[in-house]
């Protein structure tokens, strides 16, 4: 990594000379537009060159409302050969967020796909730092202008010089609860995580085809779906709409990746379908997932239905993409794996002293993607950020071959019987059973007020019933031990799940604080 780098040259331009009309993107799924290395090179320089004319000063931030068709890598390139910082928005959010996060980053520019402006709009027009609303895929309502006149007079802008070390983007992180938090990110760790876990775990390489149902405003998928491809050349399917578990496996069929990047409710969605029918033909030759811990046994049955084994990963939007990982031809299921070449791991008490093998830790990491630090939260940030070291929230413990065990975040633990209680190994075990699709596990008082397991569960066969539940009760006693068993078996429809997809637990705890039991 050079001492003075702008991420664009290397990722964009670069590939004006090496594979001009390589397609880097192409739009499944009804849109069916492309855009190879060459154009990318060239629009992206358009972009910066129109966001110099509108007057969006060098590292002013710019949002992107943006969903996943090729606009977005022309944006976001363009956005970082300018100098200015984009700022990708998760497309999932309601009004008064987005309003909290304009207000927050003061963006000076905001681009929006045609679809979403009517969910940002009355955020955009209160907003008083926001001189410029680009409206992406249509015609421009009142008071903005579109992509296309936006671009349209514009001189190319060559990248701009700068550090490996200078702000480049900005991440929002959803978290679990609360407002989400400007995650800043420079240069040089875009090009870290390639030759990471891009290079050494996914081992990628010129003739993939990418698909990843993670969208690029996530760190995990701009990694999977954006930097890792464009480090080798390689294309990336992109996919604007919700991936429910017929469109992945049309896609998969269809586009025919050779690198697939899921999370593990999709898989297990996915799985589900295809119990009923015949997997398509595709040529896969790796998966991974991340998001949350893969159970074990749905990481099994996607090995053994479709001959490819999932790569389960651990990473975050402060580091940007997976740190901690299986890989290719090493992989335990129900671990994490082991460090990604380039990180260092520890794990700590609550005191910050290193555990010993076998003992329940946070999980620290320390490698060149970190983040600077959030926006404008300096507590949380002196929280997170110690020195060289990053804090996960994560539990984990170490076996004796040095792979790490998913225990829950350091909120979700709770002992029983003074015992610790991990409820993703809880919630592993009921996914196990046949019957069950999904399950989220929390303590919850007893009339005595001792804290118990209790577990919600989303059925993907059989009827919720007292029969049932106490059949689910008996088979984690047998599967993991009589006092892990919950307590409690409330059947739902679904559980709450951020924009990630991640469970809400601290939801379903509030519910049932509600409702003491």
């Amino acid at each position: 990594m050079t001492a003075s780098s702008n991420a664009a040259s290397y990722f964009v331009d670069r590939h004006r000379q090496e594979r001009p009309d390589k397609i880097a993107f192409r739009e499944a799924a009804g849109k069916q537009r492309s855009l190879s290395y060459g154009q990318l090179a060239k629009d992206s320089d358009l972009i910066a060159g129109a966001l110099r004319s509108a007057g969006i000063a060098r590292e002013a931030r710019v949002a992107m409302l943006v969903l996943d068709t090729i606009e977005f890598p022309q944006i976001f390139w363009g956005a970082l050969k300018s100098g200015v910082v984009p700022v990708p928005l998760n497309t999932l959010l309601a009004t008064p967020v987005y309003e909290a996060i304009l207000r927050d980053s003061r963006a000076s520019a905001l681009f929006v796909s045609v679809e979403l402006w009517p969910v940002v709009k009355a955020a955009a027009q209160i907003v008083p730092e926001l001189k410029q609303i680009v409206v992406v895929g249509g015609e421009a309502p009142e008071g903005t202008i579109s992509m296309a006149e936006f671009m349209a007079d514009a001189d190319p802008l060559q990248a701009v010089t700068c550090s490996a070390d200078e702000t480049a983007f900005w991440l929002y992180s959803s978290g679990s609860t609360g407002l989400p938090k400007g995650v800043r990110h420079v240069h040089g760790a875009l090009r870290a995580t390639a030759e990471t876990y891009g290079a050494q775990v996914l081992q990628i390489r010129e003739t993939d085809v990418v698909f990843s149902v993670a969208k690029l405003f996530f760190a995990y998928g701009l990694g999977n779906a954006m930097t890792f491809p464009m480090a080798v050349g390689a294309t990336t399917i992109l996919f604007h709409d919700r991936p429910t578990p017929d469109v992945v496996l049309d896609i998969l069929k269809s586009e025919r990746p050779t690198i697939f990047c899921g999370v593990p409710t999709l898989y297990a969605a996915t799985l589900a379908k295809l119990e009923v029918g015949a997997k398509p033909d595709a040529p896969l030759r790796c998966c991974i997932s991340a998001g949350e811990a893969l159970p074990k046994d749905v990481g099994r049955k996607w090995r053994d239905l479709w001959g490819v084994d999932i790569l389960d990963g651990v990473g975050s939007t402060e580091m940007l993409h997976i740190f901690l990982s299986n890989a290719p031809g090493d992989v335990t299921y129900g671990t994490s794996g082991v460090a990604v070449p380039g990180y260092q791991l520890r794990l700590a008490d609550e005191a910050g002293d290193e555990v010993a093998q076998g003992e329940i830790g946070e999980l620290l990491v320390r490698g060149d993607s970190a983040a600077e630090g959030y926006w404008n939260q300096r507590d949380k940030s002196r929280a997170t950020f110690e020195g060289e070291w990053t804090r996960t929230g994560d539990k984990y413990e170490r076996d004796a071959q040095g792979r790490y065990i998913y225990c829950g975040r350091t909120d979700d633990m709770f002992k029983v019987s003074g015992i610790w209680l991990s409820p993703f190994e809880v919630e592993q075990a009921l996914v196990s059973h046949p019957s069950v699709l999904e399950a989220a596990v929390v303590a919850v008082r007893d009339g005595e007020g001792l804290e118990k397991p209790k577990a919600h569960i989303v059925l993907k066969e059989g009827d919720a019933s007292p029969e049932l539940a106490a059949e689910l009760k008996a088979f984690v006693k047998e599967k993991i031990g009589k006092w892990k068993y919950p307590r409690w078996v409330e059947f739902a429809e679904d559980l709450p799940k951020t924009a990630t997809g991640k469970i809400q637990r601290f939801k379903l705890r509030e519910k049932d604080e509600g409702g003491r039991l």
